[in-house]
């Protein structure tokens, strides 16, 4: 499967756009659509600016290397196009790594149509925050609308 405009669109309404370089809830820098390091792996740092154009650049490079570990890890399940683009976005924001350790995974592998895979979505609304663990408004309002879109 390839990402469609929905699935960029999605990502961007979920990512607030920058073009300096901020501090995350979890305190690591991001500049444009939540982007957390550049194509050559350098990462954002205080003090970055970015064009729309780079940032757009980066949103394309980022969703393309997250569909190929969504690819890789779902060959022989059968998705939907929304399935699909929900599983893009939470690789884009929590990292091809959390995708392919999680029980969200392992579920989908399973059966794509369990309806507890909502509940391994809302799992991942907590960040690091001085150390600690604690749950985030905004990733708790980003899983509950990436498990909204996989099972739209």
């Amino acid at each position: 499967m390839a990402p469609d405009q929905k699935c960029y669109d999605f990502i961007k309404s979920l990512e607030s756009f920058k073009t300096t370089a901020y501090k995350d809830s979890a305190g690591v820098w991001t500049i444009g659509y939540g982007t957390i390091k550049y194509q050559d792996q350098s990462p954002v740092n205080a003090g970055d600016v970015i064009t729309p154009e780079k940032a757009e650049a980066l949103i394309e490079w980022e969703v393309n290397l997250k569909c190929k570990t969504v690819d890789g890890a779902t060959a022989n399940v059968p998705l939907t196009q929304n399935q699909y683009n929900a599983l893009v976005s939470f690789a884009y924001n929590e990292g091809s790594g959390a995708l392919l350790s999680s029980t969200l995974l392992k579920q989908v592998k399973a059966n794509p149509s369990d309806p507890n895979i909502r509940a391994s979505f809302m799992i991942w609304d907590k960040a690091h925050v001085d150390g600690k663990l604690v749950e985030v408004a905004g990733l708790k309002n980003r899983r509950s609308s990436e498990a909204d879109l996989y099972f739209s």
